[in-house]
């Protein structure tokens, strides 16, 4: 398009030349297609791998490049995340953004809370897709990912409004919000939701793109007990909670890599524990993951290094354990070899802060604070890594 502009101006001028009288009208169209289509904001499917360099970032903490682009609501908090006491050193309440008398976010926060409900209850409704990768692989076509929509011509725009989710290198996501996991607990019983994976936001149409005929399917789960971490609605562990979703969207993973340091015998695993669909591509690591960099016993390097752009991952931390937790997320976002953000599809991780709801569960003896893990999961996201809480 640049190289048609001395082409184009010698034309106009000999043109305008011959006919004065038409001068106004030449030069308008003239001014249009100079600047036709090198302003154009990005749309969706430009956001992929694209970066946007202005002076505005450094004015705005919360300005993003165009892999990341947070929801409204995921901004606000961030803007005022002080303001909000999420960076106390005591513990914060992550709940009053979603109460009723919080005159400042409950109506945003309320009208979110009401289409999430909705997507969820698409989604619940929503009959199980074939499996995607190989339909892509027999038909040769892409056609088949618009079955992963919620809603069959709209998809997600059909429950969420604009800037209502946030977007990254895998589509849109939920916003990066308190409490840290479903908001319900800020409304109804606590114990009820504490587990619920209903908040989380997955945009399966577009990570259905993404696949390759070659492509891997695999979860890297660090912290895999099979016996806690109930979805109590549910009576199931939240993995299987997850895989059933990804299962229903036609994401079928050929290997799940599962690390758990607390010893379980093997019979009551594969007897009573894992359900017999997943034998065949299940592979129980019962030792302690080490967060040594380079270690065999370090996921990200001995399996995670090991795979390759074009396989789908998903990655999900949840050891209880801050000293291994936190360096690996660490190694993650900073990304010495820039290659984990091109790896991970997915992830999910529990950070344990001061957060006043999850006290109970999480202890009393905790460094960070709410604002430091919106920071990290805020940070993870603009280095294209779709970072999700997890309950």
């Amino acid at each position: 398009m640049n190289g048609s502009r001395p082409v184009i101006l010698p034309f106009f001028l000999a043109l305008l030349g011959s006919r004065p009288v038409i001068l106004p009208f030449f030069l308008a169209l003239l001014v249009l297609l100079l600047n036709r289509n090198f302003y154009e904001p990005l749309k969706p499917n430009d956001i992929q791998d694209t970066f946007y360099k202005s002076s505005v970032k450094d004015e705005d903490p919360h300005f993003v490049t165009p892999i990341y682009i947070p929801a409204k609501l995921e901004k606000d908090i961030l803007d005022n995340a002080v303001e909000l006491g999420y960076a106390s050193k005591e513990y914060s309440r992550g709940c009053t953004i979603w109460k009723e008398d919080d005159g400042k976010f409950f109506p945003q926060t309320q009208n979110y809370l009401s289409n999430l409900e909705r997507y969820k209850e698409a989604v619940q409704s929503l009959d199980p897709v074939p499996d995607l990768l190989k339909s892509i692989q027999s038909s040769g076509s892409y056609d088949v990912c618009t079955k992963a929509r919620p809603h069959p011509t709209l998809g997600l725009e059909a429950f969420f409004e604009r800037n209502q989710l946030s977007h990254t290198a895998s589509g849109y996501v939920e916003p990066i919000t308190t409490p840290m996991r479903d908001p319900k607990i800020c409304i109804y019983k606590l114990f009820k939701h504490v587990m619920s994976l209903d908040y989380l936001v997955h945009d399966f149409e577009a990570m259905c793109r993404k696949l390759k005929p070659t492509s891997r399917r695999v979860l890297i789960d660090l912290g895999a007990s099979l016996d806690i971490l109930l979805n109590n609605s549910k009576k199931e562990t939240l993995l299987f909670t997850l895989l059933k979703l990804y299962e229903k969207f036609g994401f079928n993973f050929d290997h799940i890599y599962a690390f758990e340091m607390t010893p379980e015998d093997p019979t009551k695993l594969y007897s009573e524990l894992l359900p017999e669909k997943y034998f065949l591509n299940y592979h129980w690591i019962n030792v302690g993951v080490s967060s040594e960099e380079g270690h065999k016993l370090n996921p990200l390097h001995s399996i995670l290094k090991q795979l390759n752009e074009d396989d789908f991952v998903v990655l999900k931390i949840d050891i209880d354990t801050p000293e291994v937790e936190l360096p690996l997320v660490k190694q993650i976002l900073e990304d010495k070899d820039g290659i984990y953000h091109r790896l991970i599809d997915q992830f999910y991780f529990e950070h344990h802060v001061r957060l006043d709801e999850m006290k109970g569960w999480w202890g009393e003896e905790l460094f960070e604070s709410v604002k430091d893990s919106l920071d990290l999961f805020y940070s993870l996201r603009l280095k294209g890594i779709p970072a999700h809480f997890w309950p």
